[in-house]
């Protein structure tokens, strides 16, 4: 064998295991990817499950409904609540959804349509919560924005963020609130928590809060 036949072979040997370490990579990443979507999906459905077993679940902008009306699949569909908390329905215009419980929107929606039709049945599901959300940033694995489940506090949320970074600082962490138009800080310490010090910290969770850990 020559020696550029030989140069030629030892270059190909080289390139072969990179090439699989990179496949091998970007398969990692991928389902890396694809575990988030799967747990971001499961998280969304038990949210959506969870309001429409709550009878006190309010409505909110940018939720997604589906809206049945009996016999009349020309009016039933999906729909959105835009920002200004209406949704659109045929026969309707628009419809105030936003601060009405399921069951409130749809009595709302059959007194409506009492004008067009005899007796409609109409009801009301919730497919998809997008007014109830938090968000998580800093030193944690998977910060972003996530579902709020009733009830949800602290320590859940953080949960939902994975672990903690090495240079997480457990005693500072706060939570961002809005309240009556002014940003509050709520102090958590992780820590403290824990031992069931303070446990008054492990406050529930609203829509729009944001933790921190610095």
């Amino acid at each position: 064998m020559s020696r550029r036949a030989q140069l030629l072979a030892l270059l190909l040997l080289l390139c072969v295991p990179a090439a699989a370490a990179g496949q091998s990579s970007a398969a990692g990443k991928q389902s890396s990817a694809g575990q988030k979507q799967d747990e971001q999906a499961s998280a969304a459905a038990a949210q959506a499950k969870a309001a429409n077993e709550d009878p006190t679940y309010v409505i909110g902008a940018e939720d997604v409904l589906n809206i049945n009306v009996w016999k009349e699949a020309d009016i039933s569909r999906i729909v959105p609540v835009r920002p200004d908390g209406r949704i659109s329905l045929p026969l309707l215009n628009d419809v105030q959804a936003a601060g009405l419980t399921p069951q409130q929107l749809a009595a709302s929606i059959r007194d409506g349509l009492k004008k067009f039709i005899a007796d409609p049945e109409v009801t009301v599901i919730v497919t998809a919560v997008n007014s109830r959300r938090f968000y998580v940033l800093g030193e944690v694995t998977k910060p972003g924005v996530f579902p709020l489940l009733p009830g949800m506090t602290v320590l859940q949320g953080l949960a939902s963020a994975g672990t903690f970074t090495q240079f997480a600082n457990l005693k500072g962490i706060y939570v961002l609130r809005n309240e009556n138009g002014k940003q509050v800080k709520h102090p958590f310490n992780y820590k403290a928590v824990l031992k069931g010090h303070d446990e008054s910290q492990n406050v529930e969770l609203k829509p729009g809060d944001t933790i921190v850990v610095p």
